[in-house]
């Protein structure tokens, strides 16, 4: 497990030189805070949204390369655009559906840019990111308790239906979006050790995440957190760092199920989860439930291999079925449709192949595919289509799953260089 030190550089991720020093550091201060701000997400467009494209010209500045094994999420994402493209001509007039489609568009390039900056494994970047995504998980969090417990004045504004929504306008979004930095400190306790400071902000999102009462972003924890901690067992050859692993799972179990003992024991908190518990809620059944909404997607995908265009199949039958693979063969047709599939998958694929390489940034791509399973487990029970947090960890998976593909590379190269040095001369 010494591999997954961070303060392990990679040597094929050495410092710029000092005539591109600069153009790093603006890079690196850019990335930080457009992560920074992509907890702000109640106002349209919002500042993560115009701060990807400055971020997208420090890349170009920097001379940030595309590394061609990315190509495999390149063209299912070109393809789901072109999709995209073909299906909202249909409703070309419609303003809402342009914005729609153009929303796809800048996700898709800022997947693209996140996994080519971190394909080359730099630690520093990947530190800027951890520290600038927990922080916006901190502050989307402060706005949940706020909304929630009517701490100030203007408290409706991080409230949605009586649920913690934080700084997001859906709490379904705001749940889901502290996962990962959840994931990234309990990966940390486990691979670099404990600290106070990290238990306090692990205690105090995960009293967030509850606070949501998002029952998709419930089970999502649940998963990913399973998923990272099975990884860590499988990726440690020292019994006694399994068994830490093992003791650590349940103690972390046990907390949580403490914090939220505690807060049950809030009398507005108890009326919300027992609404909120009920495995059936209303909108679910009936003629106009999200399970009869489904029946009905299957049908109108059947019908439209070109797509029904954004928010028209809501405005036919009255809702939205809530899950995003149907979402996508409905407004962008099977080409669209398809095409995100196949992206979903190939994230899977390849992030199963590389998280076990023991590699600088193994925790970091651990915690990242754990959020990314979760997420993609969730999409079938909920529209995750234009969540921003969702981009950039798929874009982690490839960028670093990359690295550790390049980096195996180096050494198996290294020893081969090495093994051949070493044979003797039998001429």
């Amino acid at each position: 497990m010494d591999a997954l030190n961070p303060a392990m550089a990679p040597a094929f991720a050495r410092h710029p030189g000092s005539s591109a020093a600069l153009a790093e550091r603006l890079l690196n201060f850019v990335l930080f805070i457009t992560v920074l701000t992509s907890a702000i997400a109640f106002i349209e467009p919002s500042p993560h949204d115009v701060l990807i494209f400055v971020l997208l010209l420090t890349c170009v500045a920097a001379r940030v390369p595309f590394d061609r094994k990315l190509t495999p999420l390149l063209l299912p994402t070109v393809l789901w655009l072109v999709g995209g493209a073909m299906s909202v001509i249909q409703v070309g007039d419609d303003a809402k559906a342009l914005q729609y489609f153009g929303t796809s568009v800048y996700l898709g390039i800022a997947c693209i840019m996140f996994a080519c900056l971190f394909s080359g494994g730099n630690l520093v970047r990947l530190t800027i990111m951890r520290r600038a995504y927990i922080l916006a998980a901190v502050i989307a969090t402060v706005g949940g308790y706020i909304g929630f417990f009517h701490l100030l004045p203007f408290f409706d504004l991080f409230l949605f239906n009586g649920r913690a929504s934080g700084t997001f306008k859906d709490p379904n979004v705001y749940g889901p979006f502290l996962i990962y930095p959840l994931l990234l400190l309990m990966v940390g306790f486990l691979t670099r050790g404990v600290t106070l400071l990290g238990l306090a902000t692990m205690a105090f999102l995960a009293g967030g995440l509850f606070l949501s009462f998002s029952r998709g972003a419930w089970f999502h924890f649940g998963l990913s957190s399973v998923i990272a901690i099975a990884v860590l067992y499988l990726a440690s050859p020292d019994p006694r760092m399994r068994t830490r692993i093992v003791v650590f799972g349940l103690v972390a179990a046990l907390a949580v199920a403490l914090i939220v003992a505690a807060l049950m024991a809030i009398p507005l908190v108890h009326d919300v989860f027992l609404i909120r518990a009920k495995a059936i809620q209303p909108y679910d059944v009936g003629p106009g439930g999200r399970f009869s909404l489904q029946e009905l997607a299957l049908t109108a995908i059947l019908e439209h291999p070109n797509g029904m265009g954004p928010d028209q199949f809501g405005n036919i039958y009255g809702g939205q079925q809530h899950n995003v693979y149907m979402e996508y063969f409905l407004v962008y047709g099977w080409l669209g449709g398809a095409t995100y599939l196949t992206m979903i998958l190939l994230t899977f694929m390849i992030g199963l192949r590389s998280m076990l390489l023991a590699t600088p940034w193994q925790s970091f791509l651990i915690a990242a595919y754990a959020a990314f399973v979760g997420e993609a487990v969730e999409s079938m029970i909920i529209d995750t289509d234009h969540w921003r947090h969702f981009f950039l960890i798929v874009g982690l998976v490839w960028g670093l799953s990359v690295a550790s593909i390049n980096w195996r590379r180096r050494l198996v190269s290294e020893f081969n260089a090495g093994a051949g040095a070493m044979t003797p001369c039998l001429g």
